[in-house]
């Protein structure tokens, strides 16, 4: 069972993103905050459920939270600020929609940049052991699933209804022989040929 709160006695949001590792389409973040002690054995990390699970969770998370709102970074937008700040703005831009004010914020992963200078807690795999950051990478995974899969009714050949923008196979291929849409992160390495690293997320 996941912890319900890690500063106990204060309004919490936990953010999470979604989309980082992808050759293309925007980085969404979400952040979500639930009731006090609040329970649900069902929320995990997004990528341990399957996608008729998290859609499910979705509408439980909607009904269920106190107040949450998705972020949306566009790819022109990571080009210019590179993909870590692009995670961090969206995550801002999430934070900013919630119609209540939080007082303090979890975050999934090692690195966070200050928001509004709230007290903040970054915690590595923290989508696993806290239930907002949880709700918020299954709102942050579904919201960017449905993006990508408008994206790729325009363009079919690059297979994101399958791999939703990440490095698959296909995917590179198609880059290699079509070229790239006005969705591809060009500061990214399109085509796996470079030294970068990606972080597949």
């Amino acid at each position: 069972m996941l912890e319900s709160s890690y500063y106990k006695d204060m309004i919490e949001a936990g953010c999470d993103e979604a989309g980082r590792g992808c050759l293309a389409g925007s980085v969404y973040a979400a952040a979500v905050i639930l009731p006090k002690d609040y329970k649900n054995a069902d929320f995990n990390d997004s990528k341990k459920l399957t996608a008729k699970a998290r859609y499910r969770l979705r509408e439980v998370i909607e009904r269920d939270a106190i107040a949450w709102a998705v972020g949306i970074v566009m790819p022109e937008e990571i080009d210019k600020i590179n993909i870590l700040n692009a995670s961090f703005l969206a995550m801002h831009r999430a934070l900013d929609q919630l119609k209540v004010a939080p007082e303090a914020i979890i975050i999934d992963g090692n690195r966070f940049k200050p928001y509004r200078n709230l007290p903040y807690t970054t915690i590595i795999k923290g989508d696993g052991k806290y239930l907002s950051i949880a709700a918020a990478s299954i709102l942050a995974k579904t919201y960017r699933d449905d993006y990508m899969d408008k994206l790729a009714e325009e363009y079919p050949e690059y297979d994101w209804l399958s791999n939703k923008g990440y490095p698959t196979k296909k995917h590179r291929e198609a880059i290699k022989k079509y070229g790239i849409t006005p969705f591809h992160r060009k500061s990214y390495n399109l085509l796996g040929t470079g030294e970068l690293e990606l972080d597949f997320k």
